[in-house]
C-alpha cells in the first residue's frame, strides 16, 4: 500500500507512517507522475484533484481531503473512476465557531451592545453552523437557523424563512458553495440583498467567499453605505479585492478554522476514514499528539459576565490582532496566501484552564459563569 500526503497536514507522519509506504508532498509541487503507483492520496484545499492531476493515477483507490470543504475535489470524476473519496466535514467547526464568537464579542465591546440583546441568524446549519448555534445557546444569545436543504430533508430542528434572516441583528454565513440545484448559494448576498442590510446589522462571512458578491459590496461602500461586514473568506482568493479592506469592520485571510486542533482533527479524521476503507484497526487518536497548553486564564470576580466571557475568548484568540496584521500586510503586497501558509499557532478553548477565585465561586452568578466556561470547552482550574 502506497500513500502520498500533503506535508501541511499536522501530525501526518505520526498518523500515516504505519499504514504502508507513506510519502509527503508540498502543495503546488505535486506532479502527475508521482501518482502512478499510489493507492491513496491525502490532500488539503490547496491541491486541486482533477483529471489533469490524476491522468497517470491508474492504481488510485482512495482520495481524502483533511478539510471540511471539498470544492477542490472533482467528485464526479472520482465516482466515475470508482475511487472512494472522503472530506473531513466538521474538522474545523469548533475553530470557526470560536472565531465567530470572538467577532461578535469584539464588535459588542467596540459598539457598546450586549450580545444577549441581539438576535443571530445562522445561514447553513451543518457542522459549523450547529457549532455556532450551540455556543450561542450556552451564552444565552438568541439564534435562528436557515437551511432549506436540511429542512427539506426532514431535519427536526426549527428553521426560519430568509425574510426572518434579514431581520436578525447579526447574520452569520456557514453554507457550502452551491452553484446548481434548488438552493444555490453563490451570490446569495448580492446587490439587492446587501442593499437591504440596516446600518445596525452585522454580516459575518466565514464560509465561502463567493456567497457574498464582493464587487457589489464594494459598490455599496463606495456609494457611502455604512455596513458592518466581517469577511474571513473572499472571492478569487488569494487575489482578493483589496479595495474592500478599509471598509470592513474585521478582515482576515481565510483563517477562521485554522486552530491547531481544527487542522490536526482533519488529519485524524482522514486516518480514521482510511482505516475504515482499508479494514485497518484504528490505533491512534488526536489526543496522543496535541501539545499541552499550560495557560491559565484568571478572571476578575469584579467584572460582569460580558467582560468575563470577552476576556476568556480574547485570551485564546485575538481577532483584532489578526485583523491588524491582515490590513498591514495586504497594504504592502499580495500576502494573502503567505498569511495563511505561515499562520501562527492558535488553540481552541479546550486547551486552556480558567481559574476562579474562592470568593467568586460562592455566588450563584459566578457559579453560572463556571458552568458557562466549562460548556464552552475550557477546563476549570479550581
Amino acid at each position: 500500500m502506497k500513500i502520498i500526503y500533503d506535508n501541511a497536514m499536522p501530525y501526518a507522519d505520526e498518523f500515516f507512517s504505519d499504514l504502508g509506504v507513506a510519502e509527503s508532498f508540498t502543495a503546488g509541487e505535486l506532479r502527475t507522475d508521482q501518482l502512478r503507483d499510489v493507492d491513496a492520496l491525502f490532500v488539503r484545499s490547496t491541491t486541486k484533484v482533477d483529471g489533469q492531476l490524476l491522468s497517470e493515477a491508474t492504481r488510485l483507490r482512495f482520495v481524502a481531503t483533511a478539510t471540511a470543504g471539498f470544492n477542490h475535489l472533482d467528485t464526479s470524476l472520482l465516482k466515475e473512476r470508482g475511487i472512494k473519496w472522503y472530506a473531513a466535514g466538521g474538522c474545523n467547526a469548533v475553530a470557526v465557531a470560536e472565531y465567530v464568537l470572538n467577532a461578535i464579542y469584539h464588535l459588542a465591546k467596540q459598539d457598546g451592545f450586549i450580545p444577549q440583546d441581539k438576535t443571530v441568524a445562522i445561514v447553513g446549519a451543518g457542522n459549523v453552523g450547529s457549532a455556532v448555534a450551540e455556543r450561542l445557546r450556552i451564552l444565552g444569545i438568541s439564534c435562528a437557523l436557515y437551511d432549506p436543504p436540511l429542512e427539506k430533508s426532514g431535519d427536526p430542528r426549527a428553521f426560519v424563512s430568509f425574510d426572518s434572516v434579514m431581520q436578525a441583528d447579526v447574520i452569520c454565513l456557514h453554507t457550502p458553495l452551491v452553484d446548481e440545484g434548488e438552493f444555490p448559494t453563490r451570490d446569495m448576498f448580492e446587490l439587492s440583498r446587501l442593499s437591504q442590510l440596516r446600518k445596525s446589522q452585522y454580516l459575518i462571512n466565514a464560509c465561502r467567499g463567493e456567497v457574498v458578491n464582493n464587487q457589489d459590496l464594494l459598490s455599496l461602500f463606495e456609494q457611502g453605505r455604512a455596513l458592518n461586514i466581517v469577511l474571513d473568506v473572499w472571492e478569487h482568493e488569494p487575489l482578493i479585492e483589496k479595495r474592500l479592506i478599509p471598509y470592513l469592520r474585521l478582515a482576515t485571510a481565510h483563517i477562521a478554522g485554522h486552530s491547531i486542533e481544527g487542522k490536526a482533527r482533519g488529519t485524524s479524521m482522514v486516518y480514521d476514514a482510511f482505516c475504515a476503507f482499508s479494514g485497518t484497526p484504528i490505533t491512534k487518536q488526536l489526543s496522543d499528539y496535541l501539545p499541552i497548553d499550560d495557560r491559565v486564564i484568571a478572571l476578575d470576580s469584579k467584572e460582569d459576565s460580558f467582560h468575563q466571557v470577552f476576556h476568556m475568548l480574547k485570551h485564546m484568540y485575538d481577532i483584532e490582532k489578526d485583523d491588524g496584521n491582515f490590513r498591514s500586510r495586504m497594504a504592502k503586497s499580495e500576502a494573502f496566501a503567505e498569511i495563511r501558509q505561515n499562520y501562527p499557532q492558535r488553540r481552541e478553548c479546550s486547551a486552556a484552564k480558567v481559574h476562579f477565585n474562592g470568593a467568586q465561586s460562592e455566588t450563584n452568578n459566578n457559579k453560572t459563569m463556571v458552568s458557562t466556561a466549562a460548556a464552552l470547552g475550557f477546563l476549570i482550574a479550581n
